[in-house]
């Protein structure tokens, strides 16, 4: 009996040591989600919007899409989340057309058929080779709002703290990466294990910009819990929008634009003014 009983949590241990080791190796395959169509902006019906090539600082090439901002209008910088392409976000473009501001929709590396792998170090890279971009062509930071969706809002918070900018929109934030994954995972000692963290709570206080966090009471993948800490914790002027109804990817639908719109008519002052 008691053999049996040793070979049972034997046998216990050793899956939970293999599967353990399994998320770890394949940590970034769990994370970033890259398998995606990419279209171009002829092909998802885009007018007035430019495939822009951008080169990180460590050599890897990417790309950006890019609608300019009318004279005095910001430009809406947007970082996407661990899924997809910016050809899948081509709606974002259209409505910021629609309203009157630019927008550029940054592509990471091993996205949308770029080349590279993502890593946290990576996406930063990609983000910074894009503001340069911009900035080199006369849009200056304070000219920028700077947007992330889910995994994006990392990389905006990041580049926020490094960079004067006109403000940063959250969609569906986290306090960091270990923190969603040890909530999903948390039968394993992620926070030992992982090695992209994101870790905007950290970063919040940072940011010396105006700060919209929009965030779904529904949210069954990053808890809405997570966005209203990122919300206390940060320096005013700040402001928060939690719709009960709002799930991770449909708060489009439940009024988010209305409050990005109220958002830049409020706190968007076009330099030199």
């Amino acid at each position: 009996m008691l053999k049996r009983a040793l070979t049972i949590v034997s046998t216990a241990v050793a899956v939970y040591a293999l599967v353990t080791a399994g998320l770890y190796a394949f940590q970034r395959s769990l994370l970033y989600r890259t398998q995606a169509v990419y279209q171009t902006p002829a092909e998802v019906h885009l007018t007035g919007t430019t495939v822009v090539p951008l080169v990180a600082a460590d050599g890897v090439h990417t790309i950006a899409w890019y609608s300019p901002a009318p004279p005095g209008a910001p430009t809406l910088v947007f970082f996407h989340g661990n899924g997809g392409s910016v050809s899948v976000r081509h709606w974002r473009i259209r409505r910021g057309q629609k309203m009157g501001y630019g927008v550029f929709l940054v592509e990471y590396r091993g996205f949308g058929g770029c080349e590279g792998s993502p890593t946290e170090e990576g996406l930063y890279a990609d983000a910074r080779a894009a503001l340069d971009w911009l900035e080199a062509r006369g849009v200056h930071s304070t000219s920028m709002i700077l947007y992330g969706e889910s995994l994006g809002s990392g990389v905006a918070v990041k580049m926020a703290t490094e960079r004067r900018v006109a403000g940063v929109v959250l969609e569906a934030p986290y306090t960091s990466t270990v923190d969603v994954a040890a909530l999903k995972y948390w039968m394993f000692p992620v926070r030992w294990l992982m090695w992209d963290r994101f870790d905007s709570l950290s970063r919040i206080k940072k940011i010396h910009a105006p700060l919209l966090v929009m965030h779904g009471a529904a949210d069954a993948t990053i808890p809405q819990s997570e966005g209203r800490e990122l919300l206390a914790a940060a320096l005013e002027p700040k402001v928060g929008y939690f719709p009960p109804d709002g799930h991770h990817l449909d708060l489009v639908l439940h009024g988010a634009y209305d409050q990005i719109d109220q958002f830049i008519a409020r706190f968007w002052r076009a330099p030199g003014r």
